[in-house]
């Protein structure tokens, strides 16, 4: 695989930071998480005056060979139907994109359809889809390997168009699946504690779900990030691990979505745990594993409002609040500046 190279993140500001933001006109503490957020951003780009350029959200799609025993409630082809509707502007995340004037960009990662005249693509297909991991691993190791340099590429190119802030998103029938046993193996949980409704299963689609993915875990004996990705992911899955680790390469700001998203970014983490310094963790997902999984990295979820969509919708949704938090630390006066008394 790839080696990246992530730089830690700086934390030598971090006092002057906090004096920053303290002597805001403003009781200590009265923004709230909104002064956290401010000073990680901060500290992310080792400035006493952080900028947000170009906000970017990129949609990685994929189909996984698991799907065809049933593991979700809708049918595989949702996949290649949601592409044209992101490159038709008709999903949740354009309108929102549109409305925080977010760029989007939707990949085809491996999914199982010919985007023939689909202009507006970035073509990047592995595959028409993964093997099935309830049988064999999802993709072999130079399938991976070349997802996630796929990714990485895909992301230079954003960063050299001078966007320091990105998020991702995905679409992939079966892969809230995936990111379950993702989580499993690599927070070492029981499957039961991982695994959700999905699209919507039912009591007896759930059992069902639950059993064939511990069939699965009983088959392939791994704990190294890779093979976990490997074995278990979709193509769109190890795509957005490069990314991830790229835009922490580059030291631009990760903006981590829902439940599949946080899975992929314990992969990266595994690989790489200077990438933690760069990732806003942006909501917690409706998805019963979801908390659990940001509880295992020590993360604080931006917003919570019973968010299960992907596509990197719970990205858009925050971004106004990281803008916020930026705003206030570079505008808002000082006690000195406006003249203000403070408390003694």
């Amino acid at each position: 695989m790839r080696k990246f190279y992530i730089k830690p993140v700086n934390n030598r500001l971090e006092g002057q930071l906090t004096q920053k933001i303290d002597f805001k006109t403003k009781p200590p503490g009265s923004l709230g998480a909104l002064e956290n957020l401010a000073k990680k951003i901060g500290m992310m780009q080792g400035r006493l005056n952080p900028g947000l350029r170009n906000p970017t959200i990129v949609v990685f799609a994929g189909d996984h060979g698991a799907a065809a025993d049933g593991i979700s409630a809708f049918p595989q082809e949702v996949t290649h139907q949601m592409v044209f509707n992101f490159l038709n502007q008709g999903a949740a995340i354009n309108v929102f994109c549109r409305q925080h004037n977010i760029g989007l960009k939707v990949v085809d990662a491996g999914v199982n359809f010919d985007f023939e005249d689909a202009h507006a693509l970035i073509h990047s297909k592995i595959a028409k889809g993964t093997q099935n991991y309830l049988r064999e691993p999802a993709m072999s190791p130079e399938q991976c390997d070349r997802a996630i340099t796929h990714g990485a590429k895909i992301v230079e190119k954003i960063a050299e168009e001078d966007s320091n802030i990105i998020g991702f998103g995905e679409m992939g029938i079966g892969n809230t699946s995936s990111a379950s046993l993702l989580m499993s193996k690599i927070c070492n949980l029981p499957l039961e504690d991982c695994v959700g409704r999905g699209t919507g299963l039912d009591d007896d689609q759930l059992d069902r779900k639950i059993q064939l993915l511990k069939g699965a875990i009983r088959l392939h004996e791994t704990n190294n990030a890779f093979e976990i990705l490997r074995t278990f992911g979709g193509f769109e899955m190890a795509m957005m691990c490069g990314a991830m680790l790229a835009a922490a390469e580059k030291e631009m700001i990760i903006l981590v979505d829902g439940f599949i998203a946080t899975s992929v970014f314990l992969a990266a983490n595994r690989m790489e745990p200077d990438i933690k310094g760069y990732a806003l963790f942006c909501h917690q997902s409706d998805e019963q594993g979801h908390e659990k999984m940001l509880g295992y990295l020590g993360a604080d979820p931006i917003l919570k409002m019973g968010l299960r969509l992907g596509e990197g919708t719970g990205c858009a949704l925050a971004y106004p609040i990281i803008q916020s938090a930026v705003a206030f630390l570079n505008d808002m006066a000082s006690f000195d500046a406006a003249g203000v008394s403070n408390k003694e």
